[in-house]
């Protein structure tokens, strides 16, 4: 096992009716700027919860922030905040609001643009407070430090990193009217999560291998459960929970770690608007195809203990785990080529572009440049 260091401070508040805590949780004396993002809070019933639980208390709302924040949208956020004296940031929706806020609360008080801190990939100096109402299970936002933000101008997505969310209320009932696509790309986003601090390499943390197999076992079981019925509260619940498991830095701790999916479906969703969840299920099985002699110990390991598959050579196993994969990708709905979804060369050859000029080297080991990330995507066609 690696060395490492591990603090998450983010307190969790879960289950049905606990967005009235809010008014214990945010200190009374605070100027609060409560974020959103396009509008269904309003419609499920969420909106209205958290106006009771903040009643009386000083608040501003911020509207709009959309799939992906832009950081176009997030400047006027911070003009606001700084405008209106704003102390306490609260985002209420999905990942992507979540994400925003965290750019917001880190740019109020840097002296420069916040896109630039976004470049530089970390805050700096002073970060409002922040919390969070999550009312989409995926990014697992709610309990880590980081976020996506993209710019709209360049077609570019980064990831950046900043403080974590001092508490955020998560109730499994606020899922029950997210469309089904929503669903099918969260379950993707939270079993890809695992699978990039999984798929690296065998025999370095034996706990940490199961804590991640455990994840990712569950989410194969719950899936036709959530797809049939977004009312099972229990089976929504180990949803939203596995989500937050899935990227709060638990299953990370002491083993290497890949993310060249992820910075892949990054820029598919920055020159196509793909969602991101969606994104990955087309990366995922090509990148395990392309580099099957790298991580075929691993995806052995994951064949046999996660969907049972133990006879047969290597070669074999490897194959029908990769099926494996895209067929559970398949059973949620998605489709799992990029020519599903007219996305065909020009895209490839600007991928392998971008990363070419920047120079980047992504996986466990560094070695995902553009010409690799070219074939994986070829093999994704």
């Amino acid at each position: 096992m690696n060395n490492f260091s591990f603090c998450n401070p983010t307190k969790i508040i879960f289950g049905r009716g606990m967005i009235a805590r809010l008014a214990r949780e945010i200190p009374a004396d605070k100027k609060i700027m409560i974020t959103f993002g396009g509008g269904s809070v309003r419609r499920n019933g969420v909106y209205e919860q958290v106006i009771e639980a903040l009643k009386g208390r000083d608040y501003i709302e911020f509207w709009g922030i959309e799939p992906n924040p832009k950081v176009e949208t997030l400047r006027r956020a911070v003009e606001q905040c700084r405008a209106e004296g704003v102390e306490f940031l609260l985002a209420v929706g999905g990942g992507s609001v979540l994400d925003g806020t965290k750019l917001i609360a880190s740019a109020v008080h840097y002296d420069g643009d916040a896109w630039e801190l976004t470049l530089t990939g970390r805050a700096k100096g002073r970060v409002l407070p922040f919390a969070s109402v999550m009312t989409l299970p995926a990014t697992g936002s709610e309990m880590n430090n980081g976020a996506v933000i993209s710019n709209a101008a360049t077609a570019e997505k980064y990831a950046f990193y900043t403080n974590y969310p001092q508490f955020s209320i998560l109730d499994p009932e606020t899922t029950f009217s997210l469309p089904p696509y929503q669903i099918a790309c969260g379950i993707a986003d939270t079993f890809v999560h695992v699978i990039e601090q999984y798929l690296t390499e065998v025999g370095v943390s034996p706990l940490m291998d199961r804590w991640a197999e455990g994840i990712m076992q569950t989410l194969i079981e719950i899936a036709p459960q959530v797809r049939e019925n977004q009312h099972d509260y229990d089976a929504m619940a180990t949803y939203m929970l596995s989500a937050t498991m899935g990227l709060n830095g638990f299953v990370a701790m002491g083993v290497k770690q890949d993310w060249a999916t992820h910075m892949i479906g990054h820029e598919l969703t920055a020159l196509h608007g793909l969602t991101h969840g969606h994104t990955l299920v087309i990366v995922l099985p090509a990148l395990m195809s392309v580099m099957r002699e790298q991580k075929g110990a691993k995806i052995c390991q994951l064949g046999e203990r996660v969907f049972g598959i133990c006879e047969g050579d290597a070669n074999s196993r490897i194959d029908r785990t990769i099926e494996a994969v895209e067929a559970f990708f398949r059973s949620l709905g998605l489709s799992t080529r990029l020519s599903e979804e007219g996305i065909g060369e020009q895209t490839i050859a600007e991928i392998e572009r971008r990363f070419t000029e920047r120079g980047v080297g992504f996986g466990e080991r560094g070695n995902v440049d553009g010409a690799l990330a070219r074939k994986i995507l070829e093999r994704a066609l």
